[in-house]
């Protein structure tokens, strides 16, 4: 994927203010959400918190992870999510350096 079609993405995935509020939360897990382990926050716990229909929260959680601004892992049958630092700060960097 070219810089400016990750940059696109990205941007339409932060286009959401509901999204872009989950990657607030997503900074400081710790004292947004009631339980985190080390994989993340479980999405039960992130859909608990917004108050959106489950597969609301799903899709959105899926879009921020197609931009590359957030991790999922598997814990049986349960997802939790977590910001990926290291692919955000690339992406400042690519941003930095095509506008």
């Amino acid at each position: 994927m070219t810089d400016s079609a990750q940059l696109v993405e990205v941007f339409k995935a932060l286009a959401n203010p509901v999204r872009l509020q989950l990657l607030q939360w997503l900074r400081e897990p710790e004292r947004h959400f009631p339980e985190i382990n080390e994989v993340g926050v479980c999405v039960s716990h992130i859909q608990a918190k917004i108050g959106l229909a489950q597969s609301t929260v799903s899709a959105y959680l899926a879009s921020l992870e197609r931009a590359g601004l957030v991790r999922s892992t598997r814990v049986g049958k349960w997802t939790h999510y977590q910001r990926d630092e290291q692919r955000i700060s690339q992406l400042i960097d690519v941003l930095g350096h095509t506008l």
